[in-house]
């Protein structure tokens, strides 16, 4: 056998096992904590909020509607943003980064 075709069957080896890796694996990910979640939810609140405005601002939402729909949101925000609060002072973190 040849000096390339040996390299070539190192190279596919080596390929096969970089791509099915146990540890690259997707589905193994560290469990959320409520801190995770909340975090999460709060972003999204924030997009919405954002995208609420610009949606406003661009004529498509009457402003009572705008009201209402900012006035959930941010009582939503504000719940949120309190419970993260709670779960901190009480030492709980996020387990990403």
């Amino acid at each position: 056998m040849d000096n390339g075709f040996l390299a070539g069957v190192a190279l596919a080896i080596a390929s096969i096992l970089f791509i099915f890796w146990p540890e690259k694996t997707p589905f193994i990910q560290p469990d959320k904590t409520r801190v995770d979640s909340l975090l999460e939810r709060k972003d999204a609140i924030y997009a919405n909020l954002r995208d609420l405005s610009f949606e406003f601002q661009a004529g498509k939402y009457p402003e009572q509607d705008y009201v209402e729909q900012r006035s959930i949101l941010e009582r939503e925000a504000a719940t949120t943003l309190s419970e993260l609060e709670t779960l901190k002072a009480q030492g709980i973190q996020r387990t990403r980064t």
